[in-house]
């Protein structure tokens, strides 16, 4: 194989003109051609640090010297090119490299770019090209070969253009993560001060029978308290449980569940449009439809209505549980969501198929990526909408 013809013209920057001439090392496994570069680059005035004739020899001698710019083989023995030139810019990003082939082939053209490589030239170029990509490559630039057709030129913008793709959606995925983690963590928050209300009082009154200060009369209203607050413990430990096993998703029919849970109530009225099935955790969506219809029952007289509506909206399932009570002061509309605001304390209810408060059931609808809002309220009656991801192929409606 012939070497490169030696220009008769330095490079136009750099070179033998620099007071630090560019430090090359050349990588080519066929040692006449390796040396015909190595005296073409001293002729052009680039310092030539050493030479190597496979990927790995390339590795080994890059991180010992450090060069500026490498001329890179495509095609050797152990380790090619390619590989060679994704390992080197991962070590020495600062290292810029130029790739030789002795043929034009879209195929390498793209994995050496896509790797990394600055310039591409084939062997066969002449001497003043090969010692331009160097110089270009050195300064951030970039040169192909006329040999490389303008279709290898498309079809990289079109690689770059899926990894930009990609890139952009592995970071929307660890966004959603993040996201994710952050509201799970909220609802395990928010389940812990529950926790630690019932605990309070348990500890109070066992304290006090302990001691032997309570009034003989007051032994029996004592005991009932520890026996409810116990109880109302259990609970929360079941819903914690549940918590904290956010993940662990299944296949539900949220118009069944809502008929379930309704149950006995002749006031609630469930009304559906064909849905897809949810994914979400079974115990949590319970959960907060119990929240929601006992909070739409105790907060409106009987005999008015109440009203569990489902529908599909774009990638969403939408739950409302309307009431006919007299509304929630515009200035009460957030502050029920917050945890200290509860009307009624979750370890305190009077009704045993209470859910988990709307902050923890906001909590709880967040957790598995959707959202418990107040729709809409006046003294005419409040609308609670709590959000569903739609997250599978809607299969066969259900009713």
């Amino acid at each position: 194989m012939g070497g490169p013809q030696a220009s008769h013209s330095p490079p136009t920057s750099g070179g033998v003109m620099d007071a630090h001439p560019l430090r090359v090392m050349v990588v080519d496994d066929h040692p006449e051609f390796r040396e015909s570069l190595q005296i073409l680059l001293a002729t052009g005035g680039f310092h030539v640090v050493g030479a190597a004739g496979d990927g790995i020899e390339a590795l080994r001698l890059a991180e010992r010297l450090e060069p500026d710019v490498v001329l890179m083989d495509v095609r050797m023995p152990s380790m090619d090119g390619i590989e060679a030139t994704r390992r080197m810019k991962s070590s020495l990003p600062d290292t810029m490299i130029v790739a030789l082939t002795a043929q034009e082939d879209q195929g390498v053209v793209r994995d050496m770019l896509v790797a990394g490589a600055s310039c591409y030239v084939l062997k066969d170029s002449e001497g003043e090209d090969i010692l331009n990509a160097v110089q270009q490559a050195a300064v951030g630039g970039a040169v192909l070969s006329p040999g490389v057709t303008p279709s290898v030129i498309d079809e990289l913008i079109d690689v770059l253009a899926r990894e930009r793709r990609r890139a952009r959606e592995l970071e929307e995925a660890n966004e959603a993560l993040i996201e994710r983690v952050a509201r799970r963590h909220e609802l395990v928050t928010r389940l812990g001060h529950e926790l630690r209300t019932p605990v309070t009082v348990i500890l109070g009154v066992a304290g006090t029978l302990a001691e032997g200060r309570a009034p003989s009369e007051d032994m029996p209203s004592l005991l009932d308290s520890l026996v409810n607050r116990a109880r109302a413990l259990a609970r929360l430990v079941e819903r914690f449980e549940a918590a904290v096993d956010t993940d662990a998703a299944q296949l539900v029919d949220l118009p069944e569940l809502a008929r379930e849970v309704s149950g006995s109530l002749d006031r609630v009225r469930v009304e559906a449009e064909p849905l897809p099935i949810a994914s979400v955790n079974a115990v949590l969506a319970r959960r907060i439809l119990e929240e929601l219809v006992d909070n739409a029952c105790r907060f409106s007289e009987p005999p008015s209505p109440v009203t569990v509506r489902l529908g599909r909206r774009f990638d969403r399932i939408e739950v409302r549980v309307a009431d006919r009570g007299p509304g929630i002061p515009p200035g009460d509309r957030e502050r029920i969501f917050e945890p200290l605001e509860q009307v009624e304390a979750l370890d305190a209810r009077q009704h045993q198929g209470a859910g988990v408060g709307l902050p923890l059931a906001r909590a709880a609808a967040r957790a598995m990526e959707g959202d418990l809002v107040l729709e809409e309220s006046s003294p005419g009656g409040s609308t609670f909408l709590w959000t569903v991801p739609v997250r599978q192929d809607p299969g066969t409606p259900r009713s």
